[in-house]
């Protein structure tokens, strides 16, 4: 753990992985303002859920059969992993119980996406209000992140999206159900990353062949297709108001693409190789991007 504002370790060193950790988050702030819980994904296979106060392991969810890709901790006490055994499975943080597991894919589950996570990600902070609650005690903060998470599922409740490298993507309502809504076909390589948009009116997955394409974030239907990449695409980010969505690629650019047009915005040239990292500021006024050539650029909107 280290501190943001001085660079310093926090606490002792959280060691019990046997494999290198793939991914980590955060439990919801509306579910403990304290930010005490987090949850790490293992090439061992291993789910760890950490008492970061005392820098302690709390629980070991074990049941995959090999790396777990990817992790997600939704809005009701839910985690969701992703994993190279082709499977998802669904587990109560509380007690480490497995729930579900979901299964439909052919190959490696790369990435996950869920409806909420912009709510989750900046719980009581909104870009798009002047209102937003920064300065105030922390049981309003946590009334204010609950609301803006409720507000967020009130429509098609917690819905999760897989990416794979069997080229598909699996839309899912995990809370619940054990069989996929939708199965979203298109992609002619594996699908490296996919997120929906802050509304969660888009879905946007990005894949080795090159492309992104869009879906319905209600129900995953397919959208269109944007191409301009000349190589693989690795990661994308949206805009805050949702409005445009950046991408990075192996072909050394960005590229910002405008929903309302569902086409190119413009390039940003700069990194000498290819870009393997980009996200998009929570206030969506500035881009963060990083690659191959060692380099860390911002670029404002």
């Amino acid at each position: 753990m280290w501190d943001p504002k001085t660079g310093m370790q926090i606490g002792k060193k959280m060691t019990s992985h046997k494999q290198w950790i793939n991914q980590l988050v955060w439990e919801p702030y509306h579910r403990n303002p304290y930010c005490r819980h987090l949850a790490s994904a293992g090439k061992d296979g291993e789910v760890r859920i950490w008492d970061t106060m005392k820098c302690e392991m709390v629980r070991c969810l074990t049941g995959h059969t090999a790396s777990v890709t990817c992790v997600k901790w939704g809005g009701q006490g839910l985690i969701y992993t992703g994993s190279q055994d082709r499977t998802i499975k669904v587990w109560r943080s509380e007690d480490g119980i497995l729930c579900r597991t979901l299964v439909g894919h052919a190959h490696w589950v790369n990435t996950l996406a869920l409806n909420v996570e912009y709510a989750l990600r900046t719980s009581f902070y909104n870009a798009l209000e002047q209102s937003t609650v920064l300065d105030d005690d922390m049981p309003t903060r946590q009334k204010y992140a609950l609301h803006r998470y409720e507000k967020a599922k009130s429509t098609c409740g917690e819905l999760l999206v897989s990416g794979s490298d069997d080229f598909t993507l699996f839309f899912w309502k995990p809370t619940d159900e054990k069989k996929p809504r939708m199965r979203m076909t298109g992609h002619q390589q594996l699908v490296n990353q996919v997120m929906f948009s802050p509304n969660a009116r888009y879905i946007a997955s990005a894949s080795f062949d090159k492309s992104i394409k869009l879906w319905c974030g209600r129900t995953g239907t397919f959208l269109d297709t944007l191409r301009g990449h000349v190589q693989a695409v690795y990661q994308i980010a949206w805009s805050a108001d949702s409005r445009l969505l950046v991408s990075g690629s192996a072909d050394s650019t960005l590229k910002v693409w405008d929903m309302h047009k569902r086409g190119l915005c413009m390039d940003l040239p700069g990194h000498g190789d290819e870009v393997y990292a980009v996200d998009w500021s929570p206030d969506g006024t500035r881009v963060a991007s990083g690659g191959r050539d060692k380099l860390l650029k911002l670029w404002r909107q």
